[in-house]
């Protein structure tokens, strides 16, 4: 009786397992667990899971543990795992494509976060480049934080390194190419 259920969660993992595979054409099997990338991670810290751990849950099937971890949310996608891994995995990859279907799926354990990466990216679109001002009030106030920063607003206005309006790049157009791109081939920004 037991062997049927481990086998039919293996079997219905190994779905998402494949989906983890397309979304970031990253095998979890190359990996044999040395620990370089958690050695290295400058957010390990504060992570429940460590990205070595994340890529154990993968080769073991155990793909919504690895959904479910705020790990995924937390990883700054610095690329310093990936740079260490002496098997040449992408793990950086594997966080942005578990990201992505964990949000698919609703597993959003990092609400904020996840609503700080929609707000940057539509800065991005829309000016070419962020505005910081309007991230961090956005962020905030969708955040019911409206107050947070507060005490930060005036000396950094004041030292010109924010400003009340977005400073927008000449030539948008190619922005928003590489988002209506990302559109095109079934990706959300």
């Amino acid at each position: 009786m037991h062997s049927v259920e481990l086998s039919s969660l293996v079997e219905k993992n190994q779905v998402s397992l494949k989906e983890i595979v397309h979304e970031s054409g990253v095998e979890a099997k190359k990996c044999y667990q040395c620990g370089k990338c958690s050695g290295g991670c400058p957010v390990a810290f504060a992570m429940d899971n460590t990205p070595r751990e994340i890529m154990r849950f993968l080769q073991l099937s155990m793909v919504d543990e690895a959904l479910k971890s705020h790990t995924i949310w937390l990883c700054a996608s610095c690329q310093t795992c990936s740079e260490r891994c002496p098997q040449e995995v992408d793990i950086a990859k594997v966080m942005e494509s578990l990201r992505i279907i964990a949000k698919q799926k609703g597993f959003i354990n990092e609400k904020k976060i996840d609503l700080f990466h929609e707000l940057f990216l539509k800065s991005v679109e829309s000016n070419g480049r962020v505005h910081e001002l309007g991230l961090i009030l956005g962020s905030n106030i969708l955040g019911l934080q409206p107050l947070k920063d507060a005490g930060y607003g005036l000396p950094m206005f004041a030292k010109g390194k924010i400003s009340p309006l977005p400073h927008r790049i000449k030539d948008n157009g190619e922005v928003k190419k590489i988002f209506d791109n990302v559109r095109k081939r079934g990706g959300k920004v």
